[in-house]
C-alpha cells in the first residue's frame, strides 16, 4: 500500500471514530414563546440548532438577526433552531425579540435545567445536533464572521 493510500485509510478511520464519538443530546421539554412545548426527541430526522443566549449578552444580540436569518433560508431542507434563554425573568428577552422581530422559535430555560445539560458556561452557546440526535459541534462565545464557521456546520449535517 502506497504512502497516498495509507493516509487517506487514516483520514477514513480518524473520520469514523469521531462519528462514532458523537454524544446523545440530552431530551428534553420546554416551553416556547408561542405557549406550545417543545421536545427535542421529536425534532429527529431534522438538523437542529440550540443556541443558549441572554438579553444581557451584547454578542447573542448581535448574532441573534444572523440566527434568523439562517433559520429563514435552510428551515425548508431539514434545518431546525430553536434560541433557548437562560434569563429567570423573561421579560427583557421578549422585549428583545419585539424589538428585533426574531422569527424562529424561543424555548424558555429559567431554571436553566436544560443549560446544564448541554454544559453551557458562556454565553451564546450554540449547539449543532444532527438528523440522528448526536451533538455534533458546540460553538461557545461569538464574534463576527462565526456565522460563517455555522453555516459550513449545518450544510455539512444537512448533507449527511
Amino acid at each position: 500500500m502506497n504512502s497516498l493510500s495509507r493516509f487517506l485509510l487514516l483520514i477514513v478511520a480518524c473520520s469514523l471514530s469521531w462519528l462514532a464519538l458523537a454524544e446523545p443530546a440530552p431530551d428534553f421539554t420546554l416551553k416556547s414563546n408561542t405557549g406550545e412545548n417543545v421536545r427535542l426527541a421529536e425534532q429527529r430526522g431534522k438538523v437542529v440548532m440550540l443556541n443558549f443566549w441572554a438579553s444581557w449578552c451584547g454578542p447573542c444580540r448581535k448574532e441573534m438577526p444572523l440566527l434568523d436569518e439562517m433559520h429563514k433560508r435552510y428551515n425548508k431542507v431539514g434545518f431546525e433552531l430553536f434560541g433557548v434563554n437562560v434569563e429567570k425573568n423573561t421579560a427583557d428577552a421578549e422585549k428583545l425579540l419585539r424589538d428585533l422581530g426574531t422569527g424562529f422559535p424561543i424555548l424558555w430555560d429559567s431554571d436553566s435545567r436544560v443549560s446544564k445539560l448541554f454544559g453551557v458556561n458562556a454565553m451564546p452557546t450554540t449547539v449543532l445536533i444532527d438528523k440522528d440526535g448526536n451533538i455534533r459541534y458546540v460553538n461557545r462565545g461569538y464574534k463576527a464572521g462565526d456565522e460563517n464557521k455555522y453555516l459550513e456546520q449545518i450544510r455539512e449535517l444537512i448533507r449527511e
